[in-house]
């Protein structure tokens, strides 16, 4: 018992452990196994439509085993059918991670989990009214002082945009559905993994289509009514621009701003003269891609220093924190 031993350590009193341990549960102290009470979580009932309430988790296992490393499997499902939603393999927990996911989601919503309306079809896409997920980082800003935009994560600033709401399970067993589904996942999809040769994460992402209908037509359940409760995405047509990763800046009076210790220099033309002083936002794109933008509009700028360049990967504990830990890894390996 940690009491005893540091009873003995910082006090010099050598008590017996149980002799210890009945004083503490004379003085209410300490509680024994037997009195303890079991938590009780009584199941919630399913919800009544699809799209009304999807549940999101991301699953760290080694999903190739010994042949590959290990990962996070994002899972997308249905509260209400059970139904998978969106597989995605990626290096770790991190935004781009789920805003890819999430984009792919609202593009097409099919049971391959491919894009179905394409690239540039972003005014059919369509999300669920609700996300249901746990408390991470990515998901909830959990400082009740933080001052991060609108006080939403990056995460939750695209889904407010896309008018998708996201609540946060107190427990897991809370969100028990997505939970289990991590659970039969782990054994079903490793032992497919194993027997088509798949070690890597491209090719698991490449496999997990078929795998997910097959899924879907085994475990999926037919929900009371078949209302679809998916609605076509409002505040902003613009897929590109909601799953960017989003920062305000202030210019300069010389026209110019920092981002990741990067300077930028906005060209000199009649749209950027009167910028001085003034709050641009920088929209950094899972593909490598950046604009500084003003009330919406593109503002054309320059790279101060040629010889530096933004590393997507610098922001560590938000957008791309696997990126990085490869990278290091192999640097160490040489």
């Amino acid at each position: 018992m940690l009491a005893a031993e540091k009873l003995l350590e910082l006090h010099d009193l050598p008590l017996g452990v149980e002799t210890l341990r009945q004083w503490m549960i004379a003085d209410g102290l300490w509680m024994r196994r037997k009195d303890r009470r079991p938590l009780v979580f009584q199941p919630r009932p399913r919800r009544e439509y699809l799209g009304e309430l999807v549940q999101i988790d991301g699953s760290e296992h080694w999903w190739f085993e010994d042949r590959g490393p290990q990962c996070t499997l994002l899972v997308f499902i249905d509260d209400v059918t059970s139904r998978l939603m969106e597989l995605r393999l990626v290096e770790t927990k991190a935004a781009f991670g789920y805003f890819q996911s999430t984009r792919v989601y609202s593009n097409g919503r099919s049971a391959s989990g491919l894009a179905a309306h394409g690239k540039h079809a972003c005014k059919l896409a369509r999300g669920p009214v609700t996300f249901y997920s746990d408390k991470h980082s990515i998901l909830r800003i959990s400082k009740a002082d933080a001052v991060q935009g609108r006080g939403m994560t990056q995460f939750g600033r695209a889904l407010h945009d896309l008018n998708i709401d996201i609540l946060c399970a107190n427990t897991p067993q809370a969100k028990g559905r997505v939970e289990r589904a991590n659970k039969t996942l782990q054994d079903r999809l490793v032992k497919e993994f194993r027997l088509q040769g798949i070690s890597s994460i491209e090719a698991g992402n490449a496999a997990l289509p078929a795998f997910m209908a097959a899924y879907n037509a085994r475990f999926a359940k037919v929900a009371r009514d078949a209302w679809d409760m998916h609605r076509s995405v409002a505040g902003t047509d613009d897929l590109d621009t909601a799953f960017s990763w989003q920062e305000k800046r202030t210019v300069s009076g010389n026209l110019t701003l920092q981002y990741e210790k990067v300077l930028f220099l906005l060209r000199l033309r009649e749209l950027t003269r009167s910028l001085a002083r003034k709050r641009v936002k920088v929209h950094d794109f899972p593909d490598g891609r950046f604009e500084i933008r003003h009330q919406g509009m593109a503002l054309p700028y320059l790279v101060s220093d040629k010889g530096r360049q933004v590393q997507q990967g610098s922001v560590v504990a938000h957008k791309n924190f696997g990126t990085d830990m490869t990278a290091i890894k192999v640097k160490q390996m040489r």
